[in-house]
């Protein structure tokens, strides 16, 4: 999966590429149901890189997603209840990217549908998505929520990293207008730091503006699942 491998390369850095390589190899397998692949990965490596990414400095979505892995027959548990949140709002969102990582959720929102040029301030068209978000945030309430948000390599990098900040507190300020628990949600900013592709075509730059979120268990959930009683 190219995000996954582009996020955790950056956080792990060379010396855990073995590692990611076998996430990665994990997350390809074919025809594996998403259950299996967080299950996988909990027990096959996510203790690993997850200590390893809970101790980085540039943390990122997808890292926090497989630091929280707890695998085995609790992580199975935990994607099938993912599963169900993601399939509902693939239905809802659509003006983001969402997909299953892991035991989590990871949803990529272009800035510029939620965003006016150089602004942290909501469009109001926009809103829409963030209130549907909220709902299924709200239903599932046993996760933890990240939201990141990053810029293109215009402009001053002190800027951008302010910009990529306010406009992540933007996304969670609203979350909280629609009754989502400010305890349950962190946020990151990370300016220019993080692209997906290079900042050299408008086309890159248009792919490096985004707010990503991440969806995760949060104690109560992986305790439920370790006990087998977590419901599908």
């Amino acid at each position: 999966m190219p995000i996954m491998k582009r996020t955790l390369f950056k956080s792990i850095g060379m010396g855990g590429s073995i590692m990611v390589l076998v996430a990665s190899q994990l997350f390809s397998a074919c025809k594996a149901s998403n259950t299996t692949k967080g299950g996988a990965i909990g027990a096959s490596v996510g203790g690993t890189i997850g200590g390893v990414i809970g101790h980085s400095s540039d943390n990122t979505v997808v890292g926090a997603i497989i630091g929280a892995a707890v695998g085995g027959a609790a992580g199975a548990l935990i994607g099938r209840h993912m599963d169900k949140q993601a399939e509902e709002l693939k239905e809802d969102l659509k003006g983001a990217t969402v997909e299953r990582v892991g035991e989590g959720i990871l949803i990529t929102f272009d800035s510029g549908l939620l965003f006016g040029f150089d602004s942290y301030a909501l469009q109001s068209e926009t809103k829409k998505n963030l209130s549907d978000l909220a709902t299924t945030l709200n239903k599932y309430d046993d996760t933890n929520i990240l939201i990141e948000g990053h810029t293109d390599s215009t402009g001053d990098d002190l800027y951008n990293q302010s910009l990529s900040e306010k406009r992540a507190d933007e996304v969670k300020s609203f979350l909280a207008e629609q009754q989502v628990k400010t305890s349950r949600i962190t946020t990151k900013g990370y300016g220019e730091k993080q692209p997906l592709v290079t900042n050299d075509t408008d086309a890159g730059k248009k792919s490096n503006r985004r707010v990503e979120v991440a969806i995760y268990a949060n104690k109560e959930m992986k305790k439920l699942a370790k006990n087998g009683e977590l419901s599908e």
